[in-house]
């Protein structure tokens, strides 16, 4: 068993986390269940900052929330000092609804419509990171029809591709966010942005890929945009004041993965965009960043109560639980792996191989393929590791269920954050036929 921040096995032999005893959380709160190490999340916050404070390096560490917005989350990020990445009106709203600083929220996004733009500008948030020329020209329109100033980033697709250990240099890539860093797209789109006295451009946001386990790529795309940047110094007088290079920063899930420290990215960013910067005589930018996994991932358990099995002689053992697809639909959508450990016998020695099913009426509503567990039993409490990202932010109500509930635990106290749905919630927005 691999111990995640911190989990461990109580004196009544159950998993536990943040101190407090999963099979009473279980007990409590109902399953399937979200849990959230609380001291994992602020410490993986806290080393990024580390990293660039150690090195007295202005940056800024945006929490991408997309991984997992809900208030708390977005409190959690403020009481920390990051800043915070929304792509929807909704995030937005979360944000704002929580109170976190408006000045420290940048909001990303391919498709921005009329009203999350007028909202954000409403609100006079931090930074508005412009994909394409669309955008650009819908926010020229409100801006100077509201008389408003915005700061701006320009994404730019630098022609890397970073997926795990495979990276891909392309001469224009195929991408539906951005402005093209080698075809022009990205200049033309600096030119214009500059003539407008009601933007302030900050500088420019790449992102390259997720679950993202060596430095390459993020060396390889600040070299091709510091190049650019040294170009547009001389011949539009632009000095970047930001360089955003994104998140991807991967996490463990199985063995298989080898994640390296917060800091390892942070140093090795730092140190190649020092050196550029300094071969093309270029002022250091502030170097912004967007952790999302990498903060909120591993910190997150879902519990799950066991339910009935199906043996296929010679064949497979399935072992169905009270959730699936519907709380964690990545391993439908990505065959996402997972690792997980019954909670009230985590250290029993595994006697049989099974596949763990989700509840959901669909064949492609498997959580997991060929888990070790010892002798499982009904009402059994299977906990699934690493759920943090991207479980709650995806869930929905395939087959009418209901969300799970969302629980924090820190030094053996467990919050609710987010209540279970019920029944009624489900149907109230339904209206008659008649």
């Amino acid at each position: 068993m691999y111990f995640y921040g911190t989990t461990g096995v109580n004196k009544n032999g159950n998993l536990e986390i943040g101190g407090v005893d999963s099979i009473e959380l279980a007990k409590e709160y109902g399953t399937p269940l979200y849990v959230y190490d609380v001291a994992l999340m602020r410490e993986r916050a806290r080393s990024f900052k580390r990293a660039f404070e150690e090195q007295e390096i202005k940056a800024q560490v945006a929490y991408a929330s997309k991984a997992f917005s809900t208030i708390a989350m977005i409190q959690l990020a403020e009481e920390e000092g990051l800043s915070l990445d929304v792509v929807s009106g909704g995030e937005l709203y979360t944000a704002i609804a929580a109170g976190f600083p408006v000045e420290r929220i940048h909001f990303h996004g391919n498709n921005k419509s009329r009203e999350e733009l007028e909202m954000a500008l409403e609100h006079e948030i931090g930074c508005i990171v412009v994909d394409n020329f669309s955008e650009l020209d819908l926010l020229k329109t409100i801006t100077k029809e509201k008389n408003a100033h915005v700061n701006i980033l320009l994404r730019v697709t630098p022609g890397i591709e970073a997926h795990t250990h495979d990276y891909i240099l392309t001469g224009q890539e195929d991408s539906k966010f951005g402005f093209d860093l080698q075809n022009g797209q990205a200049e033309d789109a600096l030119k214009m942005a500059l003539t407008n006295d009601n933007f302030e451009v900050l500088g420019l946001h790449c992102h390259i890929g997720s679950q993202i386990f060596e430095t390459t790529g993020f060396l390889l795309a600040a070299k091709k945009i510091v190049e650019k940047m040294e170009a547009w110094k001389r011949e539009l007088s632009f000095e970047a004041k930001v360089l955003n290079l994104g998140g991807g920063f991967g996490i463990r899930y199985t063995k298989e993965d080898e994640p390296i420290p917060p800091s390892q990215y942070v140093s090795e960013i730092i140190r190649e965009v020092k050196k550029l910067t300094d071969s093309y005589s270029l002022t250091m930018p502030e170097i912004w960043i967007e952790p999302g996994r990498s903060l909120v991932g591993d910190a997150g358990i879902t519990l799950y109560k066991v339910g009935s099995s199906k043996e296929v002689p010679g064949v497979r053992k399935y072992l169905a639980v009270d959730g699936g697809m519907s709380d964690n639909i990545r391993p439908a959508l990505y065959q996402a792996k997972y690792e997980a450990v019954l909670a009230n016998k985590p250290l029993t020695i595994a006697k049989e191989t099974v596949s763990i099913a989700g509840k959901c009426c669909e064949s492609g509503d498997m959580l997991i393929w060929d888990l070790p567990l010892p002798d499982v039993g009904e009402e059994d409490i299977l906990a699934v590791f690493c759920t943090g990202a991207y479980g709650y932010s995806m869930s929905n109500n395939y087959n009418r269920i209901p969300r799970p509930a969302v629980v924090f635990v820190e030094n053996g106290i467990a919050t609710l954050v987010v209540k279970r749905e019920t029944y009624e919630d489900l149907i109230k927005y339904d209206l008659p036929l008649k």
